[in-house]
C-alpha cells in the first residue's frame, strides 16, 4: 500500500496494516512505529474495561508483545490491524477481569471455610488483644525517649526511615540505629523469640 498523503501535502507514515506485515517479518523499527500508532488506543480500551491504570498499562504491554509474537497470523484481507489489535486487547482485558474476580471469590471462599473450620470466641479474642496492647504500651515505656519517638513515628504513624529522619532532623543512620535498638528492646520486653 502507498502512504496516504497528509493534509499539508507531505506523505503520511505507513499504515498499521503495512507495519504489521513488516513486523511479521521481524522488522523492529516497524514494531516501534506500530507501537506508537496502537498503544494509545489499546490502552484507552483496556482502561475502560479494567479501570485501573497500572493494570491497564500491564495489559497494554502484554497485547503489544502478543502483536509482536503473533504478527504472522495477521491477514490484511480479514480486517484492519487496529481492529485485530483491539480484539486482542479486549480479550486480554476481559480475561484479567475474570481472573481477578475468580481470585477474589477463591479468597472469600477460603476465608469463609477457615472461619467455619475453627470456632471463634469473640470474648477471648478481645481479651487477648487488649492484653497484647497493654503489654506493648508497657514495653514502649521501657525505651529511651529517642527510641520511643522513632518507633512511634515509623511503626504507628507509617513514616519511612527517611521521613522519620527528616521529622526528627536526625541523620538517617542514627534513626536506623535507634529503631533497631528500640525494636530489640521491645522484642526482649515482650518475650518474643526469633
Amino acid at each position: 500500500m502507498e502512504p496516504v498523503p497528509a493534509p499539508d501535502g507531505e506523505q503520511a507514515g505507513p499504515t498499521a496494516e503495512d507495519l504489521l506485515v513488516r513486523v511479521a517479518k521481524g522488522d523492529e523499527r516497524a514494531f516501534d512505529a506500530l507501537y506508537d500508532q496502537l498503544a494509545g488506543p489499546i490502552f484507552g480500551l483496556v482502561r475502560r474495561i479494567l479501570r485501573d491504570a497500572a493494570q491497564s498499562e500491564e495489559v497494554t504491554q502484554e497485547v503489544m508483545v502478543e502483536l509482536w509474537r503473533t504478527a504472522t497470523r495477521y491477514s490484511p484481507e480479514r480486517g484492519s490491524a487496529l481492529n485485530w489489535a483491539m480484539t486482542l486487547a479486549h480479550r486480554r482485558a476481559v480475561d484479567r477481569v475474570r481472573s481477578a474476580r475468580a481470585s477474589s471469590e477463591r479468597e472469600v471462599k477460603a476465608t469463609f471455610e477457615a472461619a467455619r473450620a475453627r470456632p471463634f470466641d469473640e470474648v477471648s479474642e478481645a481479651v487477648a488483644a487488649r492484653w497484647e496492647r497493654s503489654q506493648v504500651r508497657r514495653c514502649l515505656t521501657s525505651l529511651t525517649e529517642l527510641q520511643r519517638e522513632s518507633v512511634l513515628l515509623a511503626y504507628y504513624q507509617g513514616y519511612t526511615y527517611r521521613e522519620v529522619s527528616e521529622v526528627l532532623q536526625t541523620p538517617h543512620g542514627t534513626i536506623k540505629t535507634r529503631l533497631r535498638d528500640g525494636l530489640i528492646r521491645l522484642r526482649d520486653c515482650l518475650g518474643v523469640t526469633a
